[in-house]
């Protein structure tokens, strides 16, 4: 999925750089044409690309918010799932660890005692 998700900014990007050569072209032909002065190119071109940064900024921001949607709905684990779960699986074997290397309890083969000290039957109580 991380492919994916680079593919798809990769094309944001893309587009962005293009505008980028359009809109100079285009200012280009504002100033050339005499609707713009060539002092305000730069200030109008550098607004335009602050405003396609931004544009890309939320491009960004909608994809992540996708690609995170998606994989929550497929039940991908997310990254602080896995560690969480890692955590727990180095608890386990340390546990493991610990405990192969006690001296194994040998258990008594005889029968448990019988307690014989029950209390009276009373009444219709059946044995």
């Amino acid at each position: 999925m991380s492919d994916l998700f680079k593919k798809a900014f990769s094309l944001g990007l893309g587009l962005t750089v293009v505008s980028k050569e359009k809109i100079e072209k285009t200012v280009d032909d504002l100033v050339k044409r005499g609707e713009l002065a060539p002092g305000e190119s730069k200030a109008l071109i550098e607004r335009l690309m602050e405003r396609g940064d931004e544009e890309q900024g939320q491009l960004k921001r909608i994809i992540q918010e996708q690609v995170k949607r998606v994989l929550q709905e497929v039940g991908v684990a997310s990254e602080s799932d896995v560690t969480a779960l890692e955590q727990r699986v180095a608890v386990l074997e340390k546990k493991l660890a610990e405990l192969k290397q006690t001296p194994q309890l040998q258990l008594d083969e005889s029968p448990a005692p019988v307690v014989e000290d029950s209390p009276p039957l009373q009444g219709n109580e059946i044995e």
